[in-house]
């Protein structure tokens, strides 16, 4: 049996909320952003200004959590960041800062913010980056692959990619002489987010594949194996619309464009197994379908699929994508509600309890 991915209360351990809270709670913020700017991309602005307002309380209430907890309970934090199967979690930080610095700007016409908010979402992504790899490698004790490697350490390329995205939507913020490292960084993390999913998902395969795997290992978080790849979808695409005004990206044009695809191809390829996936754990072996926080997780790469093929369509300049994103979209929002109603019916026993 493998190892709780995110959360630890699959153990059954009496630990308080706080204690258990998952490091990837920043998946409601995450899920949240992108089902706003991909309501904005279909014509819902009402839907999509109200998910942005909902998010930006979002984002602060989970800060005073994550604060509150590594006040209150620093030894269970850092257990958590030297941990293969929870580490992970934390780059949902910062892909859900830059998700929402995106919706600043996309929604809020806040380039100053965004800014702000990249730059936080930078310094969360050199700190978490290095420091949760660096911890990990020189760890005496570690786990076997099926009980430390899961869909959630596709997190680290998600946040990757999100760095280039919402860099891509500030170049222009930026003076004339910086502009160029920041064109040449954008792209630069764009691949290496590309590179770092081959990395990873080799492992995740050959776990899947060759090492046994029971309904309960099967958690949301191996959506993201679509999601890392939407999201990489979604950095190429902009890359390629703004290219058109940035000498160092059109040099890289017909590169862009063939890797955005290959990326697209890629994450759609997972779609259909990924439900076969979800038929096979929840109708055949009959695995309960109960509110975890691990489902935002899922309902991330729907979003986020439906806005990354939105903006290749663009980018390619083709139409026949065109009925994808609307139906994605409606997928997103369906997730989404039924999340936001596990999460409160959640909430609402614990309050009973009390």
């Amino acid at each position: 049996m493998s190892a709780p991915i995110l959360s630890s209360s699959s153990r059954g351990l009496p630990l308080p909320p706080l204690a258990a809270l998952t490091p990837a709670i920043f998946g409601i913020v995450m899920a949240t952003g992108i089902v706003s700017l991909a309501s904005r991309q279909n014509g819902f602005t009402e839907l999509a200004r109200g998910l942005f307002a909902l998010n930006i309380v979002f984002y602060l209430a989970i800060w005073a959590l994550v604060i509150l907890r590594a006040v209150r309970h620093p030894s269970r934090v850092l257990g958590d960041l030297t941990d293969h199967a929870r580490a992970p979690g934390y780059f949902s930080a910062v892909a859900g800062t830059a998700v929402l610095g995106l919706q600043f700007i996309d929604l809020g016409g806040r380039e100053d913010i965004g800014l702000v908010l990249w730059w936080f979402a930078l310094g969360l992504w050199l700190v978490l980056g290095y420091g949760i790899f660096a911890a990990l490698t020189v760890k005496e004790e570690k786990p076997a692959l099926d009980r430390g490697m899961h869909g959630g350490w596709l997190l680290a390329v998600v946040a990757t990619q999100s760095i280039a995205v919402l860099g891509v939507a500030l170049i222009g913020t930026f003076p004339p002489e910086w502009r160029p490292l920041l064109e040449f960084a954008c792209l630069a993390w764009w691949l290496w987010g590309g590179m770092l999913y081959i990395l990873l998902m080799a492992l995740i395969f050959y776990r899947c594949l060759f090492l046994r795997l029971s309904p309960e290992d099967l958690s949301p978080p191996y959506w993201i194996n679509m999601g890392a790849m939407a999201i990489s979808t979604l950095a190429g695409a902009r890359l390629t619309l703004a290219a058109g005004s940035l000498p160092i990206l059109a040099q890289f044009l017909p590169f862009l464009k063939g890797f955005s695809v290959f990326y697209w191809a890629s994450g759609s390829w997972w779609i259909p197994l990924l439900l076969v996936l979800g038929v096979w754990r929840h109708l055949l072996r009959r695995f309960p379908l109960r509110y975890d926080p691990l489902y935002w997780s899922a309902v991330f790469p729907l979003g986020m699929y439906a806005a990354a093929t939105h903006d290749l369509s663009r980018a390619l300049g083709v139409s026949f994508l065109g009925w994808l994103p609307p139906i994605f979209l409606g997928a997103a929002w369906l997730a989404w509600s039924l999340a936001l109603a596990g999460l409160l019916l959640a909430a609402a026993r614990l309050s009973g309890k009390r």
